[in-house]
């Protein structure tokens, strides 16, 4: 008799029910009214372009998810659990000035917005032409799928995680908006989060390619050409 894992195939479709629409409302309405209350008025509209970004970034995932393949190896709730509390710690991070944390690590300037928005638009622009490259071989978790490809087209000649380079990316961005040490503990939070990822994934990614990926993994880089 086969087992309850055996019976129903595993997905990895983002299945977005009323709860967890409600919840993403939630955080988008809660970094809206942190703008509003906690950050200085010379910084209220660049932080509001900055988390419309974010709104952006997090809506067009929600449906690109939508199309992923059958995962037939995973990695663990728990596993994925610290991933997601790392991501959503830090991305909060971004916006919400933790006391003692709330002094200037950058100089208040413009130069410095436009910068970070800058950074946040092409990091967004990077991660968006990875997702389409990638196509039904994305997960949110670290998962093998059924049919799994090694994708090498795109972005992905160069970089093994060309999506995880623009997340971080679109985290710098904000956090030079901010220009608040609050932020930039955020971005910490997510460098740790994916430097963790990055390892599990690879270690699953050379199980599953064996010599192939070992082959690329030597002809390309990580997350930044010629540095890492």
């Amino acid at each position: 008799m086969a087992s309850a894992s055996q019976a129903a195939p595993r997905t990895g479709r983002l299945k977005l029910t009323l709860p967890v629409r409600l919840a993403l409302l939630v955080v988008q309405l809660g970094i809206v009214v942190t703008i509003g209350y906690f950050a200085p008025p010379w910084i209220y509209w660049p932080m509001w372009v900055s988390a419309a970004g974010w709104v952006a970034f997090s809506n067009y995932w929600a449906r690109a998810a939508r199309n992923a393949a059958e995962a037939k190896d995973r990695e663990s709730t728990k596993s994925r659990r610290v991933h997601e509390v790392l991501m959503n710690g830090g991305l909060l991070l971004l916006f919400i000035p933790v006391p003692g944390l709330r002094a200037s690590f950058v100089p208040p300037s413009l130069i410095w917005v436009f910068a970070g928005l800058a950074v946040q638009a092409g990091c967004f622009a990077l991660a968006v032409w990875a997702r389409r490259h990638l196509g039904r071989n994305w997960s949110g978790r670290i998962e093998i799928k059924v049919e799994h490809e090694l994708i090498q087209s795109g972005p992905y000649r160069l970089l093994r995680h060309p999506i995880y380079t623009g997340n971080i990316g679109m985290y710098i961005g904000t956090c030079l908006v901010s220009g608040q040490f609050h932020a930039l503990v955020g971005v910490v939070m997510v460098m740790i989060a994916y430097w963790r990822k990055i390892r599990m994934e690879e270690a699953k990614l050379r199980e599953a390619f064996g010599a192939d990926y070992e082959k690329y993994r030597r002809s390309s880089w990580a997350l930044i050409p010629g540095m890492f």
